[in-house]
């Protein structure tokens, strides 16, 4: 048998190694296309149910979410997040409580932003070198600004001389803060967005009658894949529950199933749903996050009627995130100053299956007209030592009170089809104005009684 000899071996060798380096060809397009999405709850940095609780001491609750925002460093968290996305470099991100914290220095003075998380987050990944934006298309953006306090004088006082002394000339100032749901694009991809659109939930929540309102909505826009197109949203539902009623989080599951009723084109929804799968719970049942219980308007754990999970699943989306009813993928459960399990919950949460102190699963990803959902993942649910964490002084924290939820989704070929735009459900100018003047009577009423405590 004839044999190589070693200068042509040697060739061959070398002509071997040059076929390995060789790019290798992008895959055809007759494959099913693919899209990475991330949604992500990134906190306000407060515990808001605290500061309702010492209500109406307006001021005391102000600086009380003021005091703890600060403790929980957005600036210390946002490498962290941006970290998480590095990892899988989702196509588009949907973010929930974007906050931007504002203060006033007097009745008559211009209102000025002291804070802008989602700009922070947006800076970090560009220093992680994976750059996003907020998708935009035809001059509109996908940011729908909902809850917020106002900057209200007297009422919402601050003190804090160290931020407070250089922008204004004073100790304290008067300070709100504004909470979006916003989609973010990665840059390299954001010529692939179409068109965007923000719309608003009929069914609001007021906290104090007349004077706080919380309105919540929703973020879209159609993304092109290829010859497909795919709507992606973000949302986050109403957290505020009241007994023997049904939870304004069902009711704006219902409207947003409604909304999408007709839709022929692939739909991918991201988001805060503030329902876990046993909502509302039986008084029996471990409750540590005090979610809805049952009671005569809502008899049945887990119905649709009170249920936004149920509502989306009995509507026909799927799940395209880990098992919801998995104890390992609950997202939510972290302190209010992330330090940590909430101390109420750790021990449930053990209990339940979760090492981690997370006692419910909240923060969902849903697929309707897909092909397949590929994989999908809890991110940011590991503590002390996950790849998240930060030292926040002598402690370890998480990098968000609820952990994200990231899926790869299959999207048919050659669904180019697009349905009309979603309908803006646009909020009333009258309230405003209904709102401002309620404003001022409060404040009015708030002097009067200080005078006749004095």
């Amino acid at each position: 048998m004839a044999t190589l000899k070693r200068p042509r071996l040697r060739w061959l060798s070398v002509l071997f190694c040059a076929l390995l380096l060789l790019p290798l060809a992008p895959a055809q397009s007759n494959e099913p296309y693919r899209i990475t999405v991330m949604s992500r709850n990134i906190y306000l940095g407060a515990d808001v149910g605290v500061a309702l609780d010492l209500i109406p001491d307006f001021p005391a609750a102000a600086q009380f979410m003021w005091d703890q925002m600060k403790q929980t460093s957005f600036k210390a968290r946002a490498p962290k997040l941006a970290k998480e996305v590095l990892q899988d470099r989702p196509e588009i991100i949907g973010i929930q409580e974007a906050t931007s914290w504002r203060c006033k220095k007097d009745l008559f003075g211009q209102e000025v932003e002291i804070f802008n998380f989602l700009e922070n987050f947006l800076a970090a990944t560009k220093i992680a070198g994976l750059s996003y934006s907020i998708a935009s298309a035809n001059g509109v953006k996908a940011f729908n600004p909902g809850y917020s306090i106002s900057a209200i004088p007297y009422l919402t006082k601050v003190v804090d001389p160290e931020v407070f002394n250089p922008i204004f000339g004073q100790d304290s100032a008067a300070c709100g803060f504004v909470i979006g749901d916003a989609l973010l694009v990665r840059d390299d991809v954001k010529s692939q967005i179409i068109q965007v659109g923000n719309s608003e939930y009929d069914a609001t929540y007021s906290i104090v009658p007349l004077l706080m309102k919380i309105y919540r909505g929703y973020s879209w826009a159609d993304f092109r894949v290829q010859d497909s197109v795919v709507r992606v949203i973000t949302t986050h539902l109403e957290s505020i529950w009241d007994e023997n009623k049904i939870p304004n989080s069902a009711i704006q599951a219902q409207q947003l199933v409604s909304d999408l009723k007709d839709a022929k084109m692939p739909v991918i929804i991201l988001g805060d749903f503030n329902a876990d799968y046993r909502d509302p719970r039986s008084l029996n049942d471990p409750n540590p996050g005090e979610q809805p219980v049952l009671s005569d308007t809502c008899p049945t754990s887990g119905g649709a009627k009170c249920n936004a999970y149920s509502t989306m699943i009995e509507a026909g989306f799927e799940n395209a995130s880990p098992d919801a009813k998995n104890p390992r993928n609950f997202t939510w459960g972290a302190s209010a100053l992330l330090d940590g399990p909430d101390k109420k919950r750790a021990k449930i949460a053990k209990q339940l299956g979760n090492q981690y102190g997370f006692t419910d699963r909240l923060d969902y990803i849903f697929t309707k007209n897909v092909y397949a959902t590929v994989s999908s993942k809890i991110i940011g649910n590991v503590w002390p030592d996950g790849s998240g964490v930060w030292n926040c002084g002598s402690k370890i924290c998480f990098p968000s009170d609820h952990a994200g939820v990231v899926a790869t989704i299959e999207l048919p070929r050659m669904a180019a089809a697009i349905d009309p735009d979603l309908d803006s459900h646009a909020k009333s100018a009258f309230a405003a104005w209904y709102l401002a003047a309620a404003v001022f009577m409060l404040f009015l009423i708030w002097r009067i009684a200080r005078r006749l405590r004095r």
